[in-house]
């Protein structure tokens, strides 16, 4: 059983966590089966918000970049999102919207919360971020098993064809897996295979931070 508390937010007080893994790999999962436990205890910050704007390019260019490659990311702004909610400092994150593969205006307003959780496939690349995690988890799935997931998100949520999901997955997706996600591995200090239908995992996930929560 969960028992929300009351606690007044200092900087030591904050716990990071990372969920990192390949695309489709069932991160997404993971974070919204604790944020529905743990309810607004919990807040997130998506790696995914932190793409790049591209304003200057029309949309047939957007739609040829390299969106797995760790410069795609304003990854710097993101590090100092995550310290000003580690100092108790409310927030207002960028949103991107793939249908349109570039940010909107809108901003999202996030308040700083007890426990942090951060999402991307290349959270554990940067070493600055990866410094501000207090616990660094990486979701394993099997290969084949991501590209069906991608193929049904991207179709479903983002707007696209099947074609076009194949053709991003052969070139860039499958190399920068292999060159930037796969190796980031090996930071993490936890590793769920399976991603959020890992029954075992995902209880002991929710007991340490259950422990977290209620110091």
């Amino acid at each position: 059983m969960y028992v929300s508390v009351e606690w007044r937010i200092i900087m030591d007080d904050i716990c990071i966590i990372g969920i990192a893994g390949g695309t489709a790999s069932g991160k997404t999962t993971i974070v919204n089966k604790l944020k529905d436990f743990f309810g607004n205890d919990v807040g997130l910050i998506s790696h995914d918000c932190y793409y790049k704007a591209h304003d200057d390019m029309p949309y047939e260019e957007r739609a040829k970049l390299n969106y797995d490659h760790p410069s795609s990311f304003d990854t710097d702004l993101m590090i100092k999102d995550i310290m000003d909610l580690k100092a108790g400092k409310t927030i207002y994150r960028p949103v991107y919207d793939f249908s349109i593969h570039n940010r909107v205006p809108e901003t999202v307003e996030v308040q700083p919360k007890k426990v942090i959780l951060i999402e991307g496939i290349l959270i554990f690349e940067n070493k600055e971020l990866r410094d501000l995690m207090d616990i660094k988890i990486f979701v394993d799935t099997d290969a084949d098993e991501r590209l069906m997931r991608r193929i049904i998100r991207d179709m479903e949520f983002r707007g696209r064809t099947i074609e076009s999901i194949l053709t991003q997955y052969k070139e860039p997706v499958k190399p920068m897996h292999e060159e930037f996600v796969e190796p980031s591995k090996k930071y993490a200090d936890i590793i769920i295979p399976r991603g959020g239908e890992n029954v075992a995992a995902m209880s002991i996930l929710k007991g340490h931070l259950n422990i977290m929560l209620n110091k």
